[in-house]
C-alpha cells in the first residue's frame, strides 16, 4: 500500500493539470478568503469562512483529483495490473487516493490555521478536526463513485461538476443564510450538516449534543457514496469488459450448440 502511495505521489507532482487542481486552485481560492476575511466576515461569519475553504479544498483538490486519477489509471490499464499483484483491493485504492489525502488534510489545516491566527480561532477546536474528518470522508466516497462511471481523465471534466459546484454552493448557501428556514433541507444536502457543523464548531454558541446529531447527515452520505461506489466502480475499461461479456455470451451460445 505505502508502495502504490509513494509511487502515486511522484505521479501527482509529474503530471501538471493534477498538480494545478490539487494545489494552485485550493490555495489560490482559500488564499483570496483569508485575505478578504474581514468583508466575508461582515456577509457571513468567520465560520463561513472557514467552511468554504475546508470544501474548497475538499471538492477542488481531493474529490476532484480522486476522480481523475482512478479514471486515469484505469484507462491506462493500471488498476488491472494493480489487481494481480498481493495487495487487496482495499490496499490498492487506499494507496491511490492517500497522497491526495494527506495533501487535502494539510491545505485545509494549514489554511483555518493562518485564519485562526489572523482572526481569532475557532471555539471547538475538536469539533472542528471531526467535521473535516467527515467531510473529507464523504469527499472520498464520492469520488470513487464518480470514478465508477467517468470513462476517461478528460471525461472527470464533465462528471465532477455536479458535486464540485453542488456542494460549494451548499457550503454557500448555509454559510451565508445560515438553518433558520429549511433547515432540514439544507441539512440533508450534501455538504449542508458539514457546513453548519464548521460554523458551530468555530463560531461557538450551540450546544455541544446538536452539533454531534449533525454528524449524521454527512455519515449518511458516507454510507450512500460508498454504497455506490461498490457498485459502479470498475477496475479496467469499460471496452474490455463488454469485449469478454461478449465472448462469454458467445461461449456459452456455442456450448448450447454443441449439446
Amino acid at each position: 500500500m505505502l508502495s502504490i502511495a509513494r509511487s502515486e505521489l511522484i505521479q501527482i507532482f509529474r503530471n501538471r493539470s493534477v498538480l494545478i487542481t490539487s494545489f494552485v486552485i485550493p490555495i489560490a481560492v482559500c488564499a483570496f478568503f483569508l485575505y478578504q476575511h474581514e468583508l466575508f466576515a461582515q456577509v457571513g461569519s468567520l465560520g463561513y469562512i472557514a467552511g468554504i475553504v475546508m470544501f474548497t479544498v475538499c471538492a477542488f483538490g481531493l474529490y476532484s483529483t480522486v476522480v481523475t486519477t482512478l479514471a486515469s489509471r484505469r484507462q491506462n490499464l493500471f488498476l488491472k495490473r494493480l489487481r494481480s499483484t498481493a495487495a487487496a483491493d482495499a490496499q490498492i485504492l487506499v494507496g491511490l487516493v492517500l497522497p491526495v489525502t494527506v495533501i487535502a488534510l494539510i491545505q485545509a489545516a494549514a489554511s483555518m490555521t493562518v485564519l485562526g491566527v489572523v482572526a481569532g480561532g475557532p471555539e471547538n477546536a475538536g469539533l472542528l478536526v471531526v467535521a473535516v474528518l467527515v467531510t473529507v470522508a464523504m469527499m472520498i466516497g464520492l469520488g470513487l463513485a464518480t470514478a465508477g462511471v467517468t470513462n476517461s481523465p478528460e471525461h472527470a471534466q464533465v462528471t465532477i461538476l455536479p458535486v464540485t459546484l453542488g456542494v460549494i454552493a451548499v457550503a454557500s448557501w448555509v454559510g451565508l443564510t445560515g438553518t433558520e428556514d429549511l433547515a432540514t433541507l439544507k441539512r440533508l444536502l450534501p455538504g449542508g450538516a458539514a457546513t453548519e457543523l464548521v460554523m458551530n464548531a468555530w463560531n461557538g454558541g450551540a450546544a455541544l449534543s446538536d452539533s454531534l446529531l449533525l454528524l449524521a447527515p454527512t455519515l449518511a452520505w458516507v454510507a450512500i457514496a460508498v454504497t455506490l461506489a461498490t457498485r459502479y466502480f470498475r477496475w479496467e475499461p469499460r471496452v474490455a469488459s463488454d469485449q469478454r461479456s461478449a465472448i462469454a455470451r458467445r461461449m456459452r451460445r456455442s456450448a448450447l450448440r454443441d449439446r
